[in-house]
């Protein structure tokens, strides 16, 4: 029976955030900065005969907490909202705090709880030594996985530096 045989050596690094990232605008423009400037240097390539971006969006999902309270200030019940777009995100807490049927059924007042929040974006990135790495922002930590050459770690560490949000 043959053996595996090791074929490549991927990493995984971490930076735990010293505070959330305050709000879903600032995740938001954190990541379609990153799309949109490409501070990584990360180059276009094909897959399948098909051309692909130096950096993609491949996955987001952000999560609200809506609760409710009574007249006594006690906590009654809670909502919690997924969606995979900024935009649903933000229409899903309107139409929950906004909607009178739900408050009553609820038997108290709304209101959105931001620290409970939850964001997450995921990044395919093509770095120009032909490696394809996944860079995932959470509100508390970025990720960076499948890389094996630390000069990618290095880059984004740097960049990462020069995000107050990021610290």
């Amino acid at each position: 029976m043959a053996d595996f045989v090791e074929t490549s050596n991927t990493k995984t690094a971490v930076r735990e955030l010293a505070a959330p990232i305050a709000d879903v605008t600032t995740f938001s423009s954190i990541v379609e900065g990153v799309i949109a400037t490409n501070p990584w240097g990360c180059t276009a390539y094909t897959s399948g005969d098909v051309p692909q971006a130096p950096v993609t969006k491949t996955r987001e999902a952000y999560t609200a907490y809506v609760m409710y309270e009574d007249d006594d200030a006690n906590n009654v019940g809670q909502i919690a909202a997924r969606a995979e777009t900024v935009a649903g995100f933000s229409t899903c807490i309107t139409e929950l705090l906004a909607d009178a049927e739900l408050t009553a059924a609820m038997g108290g007042d709304p209101y959105r709880d931001f620290e409970a929040e939850r964001y997450s974006a995921s990044l395919r990135c093509h770095d120009p030594n032909g490696e394809i790495y996944t860079v995932t922002f959470g509100r508390d930590q970025v990720r960076i996985s499948s890389y094996s050459d630390d000069a990618i770690c290095a880059v984004i560490e740097a960049w990462a530096d020069t995000v107050p949000a990021l610290a």
